[in-house]
């Protein structure tokens, strides 16, 4: 889990460097085409081409939908925000998950995760800015938005696992991606520079490592025991900030992530003790 954090940290990283210079849409798309290749094989190599077109194409739509708006906002979002901020924001992601597993999956939420979801809310605000200038900034609501996307994304994976393989969930996603966001990127393409061939190329490496290795870590650990990891992209992002940018995140961020993280932590806390009670 620690590998794949730190490999999305270089991947968002790579994006922020895009953004810089290409449309949010153009560094979407360019996300998924980079890493097609790479899964390409890894699909060929896990045997998985056989029956590939029998999935279930609605579920598979909406969430290449869902992708493709989460790319795009997270992309607008680094052009204004560090990758601590952004983070920070980003982080209120599982507690979205838990909200929404409520009203799209019908599960069961109490009165205590309910608290810690309104907590990490709070905990956003904070990072958006309690002060009159800063307050809900432009990039912060993209980075929201890009979180909520993310959420009912994952919800979208659930469902999809009772039917579908992961390798093929995963492939078409990322073609569904280039072809949706290449297609609405394409009206104000820009040329890219041979410059930026090295970080197209660590976008592909470390996008599809990352995935690997999110991958093998649910696969082999309880998700209480290997989430909490995931709260460690902070500390990488203020590094890339500060060794690339020269940039170091304001107490305002760094409160704001203390709030999330810890109501993130309680409801992966809670959530497994409410396993253990049912399958003791």
């Amino acid at each position: 889990m620690l590998l794949a954090v730190f490999m999305f940290a270089l991947m968002d990283t790579a994006m922020k460097l895009l953004s810089a210079r290409y449309p949010a849409l153009q560094v979407a798309a360019l996300r998924a085409i980079c890493s097609l290749p790479l899964i390409a094989l890894y699909v060929a190599w896990r045997g998985a081409f056989a029956g590939i077109f029998r999935v279930r194409w609605p579920m598979h739509l909406l969430r290449a939908g869902l992708g493709i708006l989460m790319l795009a906002l997270f992309a607008f979002g680094l052009q204004k925000l560090s990758l601590a901020e952004a983070y920070s924001i980003f982080f209120i992601a599982p507690a979205l998950i838990t909200a929404l597993s409520v009203l799209l999956l019908r599960e069961r939420v109490d009165l205590a995760r309910w608290v810690a979801i309104g907590v990490g809310l709070i905990g956003v605000l904070v990072v958006l800015r309690p002060s009159g200038a800063g307050f809900l900034t432009v990039g912060g609501l993209a980075v929201l938005g890009s979180a909520a996307c993310y959420a009912v994304s994952a919800i979208t994976v659930r469902v999809l696992s009772r039917t579908d393989r992961s390798e093929h969930t995963v492939f078409w996603l990322m073609v569904l991606i280039a072809i949706g966001a290449g297609a609405l990127a394409a009206p104000d393409w820009v040329p890219m520079s041979a410059r930026d061939i090295p970080i197209l190329c660590g976008l592909a490496v470390s996008g599809f490592i990352g995935q690997l290795a999110i991958t093998e870590a649910f696969s082999r650990g309880e998700a209480s025991s290997v989430a909490p990891f995931e709260y460690s992209a902070l500390a990488w992002g203020v590094g890339l900030d500060w060794l690339l940018w020269r940039a170091l995140p304001d107490s305002y961020t760094l409160l704001g992530a203390a709030i999330i993280i810890g109501s993130g932590l309680y409801l992966i806390r809670h959530e497994k003790e409410h396993v253990e009670a049912e399958h003791p």
